[in-house]
């Protein structure tokens, strides 16, 4: 039976740049979606709708998936960790 190797572990902020990168091009993809629904529905685009469906579709994207990214980043860091063990009271 052959043996199957593992992956080296990697670090927390390596998997943290890795899914910022994954959410990133998940935001634009979902601009993209957004832009040509809104003109395939629409009566034309303008400028203004443009800038604020980038803006907003975007950033929102970004910041939902970037806050469930930072507290997976945190537990595979080790930093709840630490505050767990540090507010933890011991039993007298």
């Amino acid at each position: 039976m052959a043996r199957i190797m593992a992956q080296p572990p990697r670090s927390a902020s390596a998997d943290f740049r890795r899914m910022i990168g994954w959410i990133a091009g998940i935001g634009v993809l979902m601009v993209i979606g957004a832009l040509w629904y809104l003109s395939a529905t629409g009566d034309g685009l303008t400028i203004h709708m443009v800038v604020a469906t980038i803006a907003g579709v975007f950033f929102s994207v970004l910041l939902g998936c970037g806050l469930f990214a930072a507290a997976f980043y945190s537990d595979k860091s080790g930093h709840d960790r630490d505050v767990t063990e540090a507010t933890r009271q011991e039993d007298r």
